[in-house]
């Protein structure tokens, strides 16, 4: 007995968790969706925020780049909105056509016999669409979106993990956008030696932020040492690899820092890592159960 426990632990496999990007990882960039998203952040932040739209195009990328998505950064300078709103206005006009079932990943996904898990800063229902759109919903046991970890509309970031949910079962809530003054990020770069660090914080929490990163990794009860991390985002990648991830970055086809390994597509997933089926053999030989899971994904 001694001898079949010091077998099985030698026969462990490396990782029993794969945790997913979902949008432009699961599916390739050339679908349209993120030009669409895009195009509907502008037009938002015109309709709805009144913003000009020559200051558009400089203040998506300043906050895109401060703050991981637009939408935390317009939270982090003085825009109040609600979170649904946004993302109906955002997600809910998407080309979700574009998206075709995908029969060859989703074989890849089911014969892999570890946990798999969504990891979106998108919104939960813009998150089934595009799975159900690929035919994927059921390949995994669950997403963290970004109701996870946002499960409420406050104007400061919630230190309190116990109003968190996986899955994102929660809903925000509406707060009405009074007049506070508006923090003028395009002004504050434009002076000479300017930082990140007079920048106002979000109270939106999202990738690229590593705090948000082992905040999803707790509320999903996932090690971040038996983790494979899949990511098209080099920030987003090398964040994961800062909380001890092991990661793969999707839709490159050379490793960057921070990346144990790089798909030009995830389709390429079973040649680049053959490895991770290793389980397979694994349980079968050392008789340790590993079995796939039965995995939904509900609305």
């Amino acid at each position: 007995m001694e001898y079949e426990d010091r077998y099985r632990q030698v026969q462990r496999p490396k990782y029993d968790c794969l945790l997913f990007d979902l949008d432009d990882t699961l599916y390739p960039l050339s679908s349209g969706l993120a030009a669409a998203v895009l195009k509907n952040i502008q037009d938002y932040m015109i309709e709805k925020l009144g913003i000009e739209e020559s200051k558009i195009p400089d203040l998506c990328n300043l906050l895109y780049k401060n703050y991981g998505t637009t939408m935390a950064g317009l939270r982090a300078i003085g825009y109040d909105f609600d979170y649904d709103e946004y993302h109906r206005f955002v997600h809910g006009r998407l080309p979700y056509e574009n998206l075709k079932p995908d029969p060859v990943l989703r074989s890849l996904l089911l014969s892999l016999p570890i946990r798999k898990v969504i990891f979106t800063n998108a919104d939960k229902v813009q998150a089934i669409k595009a799975l159900r759109h690929l035919g994927l919903e059921d390949c995994f046991e669950g997403i963290i979106c970004f109701e996870t970890l946002n499960p409420t509309h406050k104007n400061t970031a919630s230190d309190d993990e116990d109003d968190m949910e996986f899955l994102g079962l929660t809903r925000s809530s509406s707060v009405t956008n009074g007049s506070c003054e508006i923090f003028d990020i395009i002004g504050h770069f434009s002076q000479p030696d300017a930082g990140s660090s007079g920048l106002p914080k979000t109270p939106i929490v999202c990738k690229p932020s590593e705090s948000c990163i082992e905040r999803a990794l707790k509320i999903a009860n996932i090690d971040p040492q038996r983790t494979l991390f899949f990511e098209d985002s080099i920030r987003k990648i090398q964040s994961g690899k800062r909380v001890g991830l092991d990661t793969v970055l999707v839709g490159k086809s050379q490793r960057v820092k921070g990346a144990d390994y790089a798909l030009e597509s995830i389709h390429n997933l079973r040649e680049a890592i053959p490895e991770l089926w290793e389980a397979d053999k694994i349980a079968e030989v050392s008789y340790s159960g590993v079995n796939p899971v039965e995995t939904s994904v509900t609305a």
